[in-house]
């Protein structure tokens, strides 16, 4: 793994509060309809999907063998109640995990960023794989957390028109 893809792993935190910059709570907690996350919701799924990640790596790391653990995505934010929760609260676990397992890659050999484990679809995945699919998922849902901004605001913003 390059020096490039770990400062791309540390970034999305700082990428993810300047993607927050201004919204208010009601922002944060708005949904396009029911089914649909908000942005406080995401956050909590990319806290939740940090810790699963944090289990493969040192499962990997571990060399147990076992087919790594899938989640459900949607059933955690649901489940959790999320957008009753706080997004600092989130994004904190995040940036902390985030540092917390930068400290462990940077003792990783190069041969330990080779070693690999078993995915919930069968593949076969090793750490660098990992930390380079985590950095693209986060870089999916900040995009995701830009269509929620402008859909909350185009919403919120003919509800005061309408007033």
């Amino acid at each position: 793994m390059s020096s490039v893809e770990l400062t791309d792993y540390l970034n999305t935190h700082g990428q993810l509060v300047q993607a927050l910059e201004g919204l208010s709570d009601e922002q944060l907690k708005w949904k396009a309809e029911p089914s649909s996350w908000s942005v406080t919701e995401v956050l909590a799924h990319l806290a939740d999907h940090s810790i699963v990640v944090s289990f493969r790596i040192r499962d990997i790391l571990a060399d147990t063998k076992v087919q790594l653990p899938a989640f459900n995505q949607d059933a955690w934010v649901s489940g959790q109640h999320s957008n009753q929760g706080n997004a600092a609260d989130s994004l904190e676990l995040f940036r902390s995990l985030l540092q917390y397992n930068s400290l462990l890659l940077g003792r990783l050999s190069a041969g330990d960023w080779e070693k690999s484990g078993i995915n919930f679809k069968g593949e076969t995945v090793r750490i660098a794989d990992i930390v380079r699919s985590f950095t693209a998922h986060v870089q999916t849902h900040l995009a995701q957390i830009e269509r929620i901004k402008r859909g909350a605001q185009a919403v919120l913003s003919a509800q005061q028109a309408a007033l």
